[in-house]
């Protein structure tokens, strides 16, 4: 899912009390996948309900989102839209790969090969309309804000940290490069310790933060050439050409720096030729459907009996463990507050 520009960037390491106070733009669906893909039994099984119903996504969110906010960040979460028609090739292709990774994870789980099944499973995972609508759902109980986007959930949040609603767009993608966001951050939903995957090792996971003016300064070219890159290497909105990862790319937008004369030198040396429609994907990503009208972004007080029907009266969440969640989210939220208003004063 979406470009790599991993070995381009400069990465700054840091800590989430780094951000506290700062109002962060979080990809919705990115986390949401993200908990589907990581909250699951040994052999891949999903985190259920009583009654059979995926919650992975919901305790995701919950102890994630109750944990950031108790560290003084405060998080948005902003949520796909509609996306765009040249999108339907990768979404079809995705929505094959899910149907034959289900297939092996269903051989592997009868085979009783368990860190197969794991993996297997983890790519046949699928997140529905109802996990997105509960996942808002969620977020309003918990006071916490939420964006609706037209279109792309990170093109939105880039837009709302160029205009200062927030300080930075957080995913684990690097599209938000693309689309513009000034600061980047990444790590933020699976910090701490994390097993490598298919090896016996573990590593320790700490937010990076990634500026655009500063990468683009170090590579020497302008974010159009960056999104030159991306074409080139494939996005969700295009296959890419083979054998030019982001390293040839950037030697060959240095080289051809426009878009009409990068598209003729690929056409002669790889004898490849873009899409009918890469000019609309290359303006997509320079002008992405943005909803402009935001309402005013508030972090309410929390509503534990909203959250409390929603996570242990339908899905059976244990009412100890949330009951005492919300407590401490809502008291550190309440002393920073405090605190707030003691400093305004003394100023």
């Amino acid at each position: 899912m979406g470009v790599d520009l991993g070995d381009l960037t400069i990465k700054h390491k840091a800590s989430v009390a780094d951000f506290a106070g700062k109002p962060i733009a979080i990809d919705g669906m990115n986390m949401l996948y993200q908990f589907l893909a990581s909250i699951r039994q040994e052999d891949g099984t999903p985190l259920k309900d009583f009654k059979g119903r995926i919650t992975g996504h919901l305790s995701g969110l919950f102890y994630r989102t109750a944990k950031l906010a108790s560290e003084g960040l405060k998080p948005i979460y902003v949520f796909d839209g509609k996306p765009p028609k040249f999108k339907e090739k990768e979404i079809e292709r995705r929505r094959e790969v899910k149907k034959e990774a289900a297939l092996k994870w269903k051989k592997a789980i009868d085979e009783e090969k368990i860190e197969e099944a794991r993996r297997y499973a983890q790519g046949a995972m699928k997140l529905t309309p109802e996990m997105v609508d509960e996942s808002k759902e969620l977020l309003t109980g918990m006071g916490i804000p939420w964006v609706q986007a037209p279109s792309e959930g990170e093109a939105e949040a880039a837009w709302m940290v160029k205009k200062g609603v927030c300080y930075a767009s957080a995913s684990q993608d690097y599209d938000s490069l693309l689309f513009g966001s000034p600061i980047l951050v990444r790590n933020l939903s699976i910090t701490g310790r994390r097993k490598v995957p298919r090896q016996n090792r573990y590593v320790n996971v700490v937010p990076e933060i990634i500026k655009l003016d500063e990468m683009l300064e170090a590579l020497e070219i302008t974010r159009e050439q960056l999104i030159l890159i991306g074409l080139m290497e494939g996005t969700d909105f295009n296959d890419g050409v083979r054998g030019v990862g982001p390293k040839t790319g950037l030697k060959i937008v240095k080289e051809h720096t426009t878009f009409a004369k990068v598209k003729k030198y690929i056409k002669e040396k790889y004898e490849y030729e873009f899409e009918e429609n890469i000019d609309d994907v290359y303006e997509f990503f320079m002008k992405p459907p943005i909803e402009t009208k935001i309402k005013k972004l508030e972090w309410k007080d929390a509503k534990p009996k909203k959250v409390m029907d929603l996570l242990v009266e339908k899905h059976d969440f244990s009412e100890e463990r949330v009951g005492k969640t919300l407590e401490k989210m809502v008291g550190v939220i309440k002393e920073a507050e405090s605190q707030r208003t003691l400093d305004k004063w003394f100023q």
